[in-house]
């Protein structure tokens, strides 16, 4: 099943690896996907959602095929339904979805993606452009905390818990998620400014990374015996402060390449305080379907009972995606960047 589409969409991509942001275009007239798999469904996007591992392949970080449009979460319309998916899903349905190529009026998301189908949880009237833009605001950090404190390290009541980048979008949600569980959160941030988010969404210590000396700060904080997990988003500037402030037997959880990624080191390095290093990532966590039941039913569950808070800090149009990234990596933004698809 389908409905009429044009043969062309306005879409996001890079045509080659650059440090910059020459090589992100911005394209009016690039093909709508039409080799629709019997296991895929096309959606119409109405919001898609921007998250750093759009500078990983713009870096060369992660490798990918050039042209290659940017993109990993979002939310919008089925538009066309592959035959072996028509049990799940219908023209018309409202769904939020984690895949690749997602900065585009148009995409394709097969049966192997994280999609949850909005309209089996809302009635019609339920589904706002409040809610869509709430939805993919959520769909990647939300699941990435609730993975990774229940995975990666299994946050206990009473830990002590270091968060890098506290008052962005994913550190917000550790904030706040950390802290029901009845841990400790010891927020970093480069600014009093996002520190003081950080601590209206749960964060107990502040640390000021320009100004502040974070291994002493933590020993402050912990009596000197050092946090049971940090959860690091920045990579190369971060590690040899991240492995100072564990305490024995802590994990070290590595999650992103913000500032460019780790060197390589010695595994010997974690023997000394017994500590364990974790390099999750989303997806994996989500691969087999009783762990997508779980998460998706426990996302949704969150989403309804409003516990969590969702910040926005801006909506772009999805043309001014350059100026997006650059006020991402620039560590200008707060809580959560999304781009809005012309419909």
């Amino acid at each position: 099943m389908s409905v009429e589409l044009p043969k062309t969409q306005e879409v996001v991509l890079i045509d080659d690896i650059s440090e910059g942001y020459d090589t992100i275009k911005y394209v009016t007239d690039y093909p709508v996907p039409d080799d629709i798999k019997d296991d895929e469904i096309l959606v119409k996007n109405k919001y898609s959602g921007v998250n750093f591992i759009e500078a990983y392949f713009r870096k060369g970080i992660y490798p990918c095929e050039h042209p290659y449009i940017l993109g990993r979460e979002a939310v919008g319309t089925v538009v066309y339904v592959g035959r072996r998916m028509a049990h799940d899903y219908k023209v018309g349905d409202s769904v939020a979805y984690i895949g690749n190529s997602s900065m585009a009026q148009f995409t394709k998301v097969s049966a192997k993606s994280p999609i949850i189908n909005m309209s089996k949880f809302y009635i019609e009237e339920e589904l706002t452009d409040e809610l869509f833009q709430k939805y993919c605001a959520s769909l990647i950090n939300v699941l990435t905390v609730m993975t990774f404190i229940r995975e990666s390290y299994k946050v206990k009541k009473n830990d002590n818990i270091l968060v890098y980048a506290a008052a962005g979008g994913v550190g917000l949600i550790f904030d706040q998620l950390i802290t029901k569980i009845g841990a400790t959160v010891i927020a970093v941030a480069s600014s009093d400014d996002k520190l003081q988010l950080a601590k209206l969404h749960g964060a107990k210590h502040l640390i000021n990374s320009s100004t502040d000396d974070i291994v002493e700060k933590v020993n402050e904080y912990t009596n000197g015996k050092g946090v049971e997990a940090v959860f690091d988003s920045i990579g190369k500037d971060t590690f040899e402060t991240s492995m100072k402030v564990l305490r024995l037997k802590g994990t070290f959880v590595s999650f992103g390449n913000a500032s460019g990624p780790v060197a390589p080191f010695p595994l010997s390095r974690l023997s000394p305080k017994v500590l364990k290093l974790v390099r999750p990532q989303l997806y994996g966590y989500l691969q087999e379907k009783e762990s997508w039941d779980y998460y998706s039913k426990e996302f949704i569950r969150v989403m309804d009972s409003g516990e969590l808070k969702i910040n926005i800090s801006k909506v772009y149009q999805l043309g001014d995606y350059k100026k997006a990234a650059m006020d991402l990596e620039s560590r200008k933004t707060t809580g959560k960047l999304i781009l809005k698809v012309p419909q």
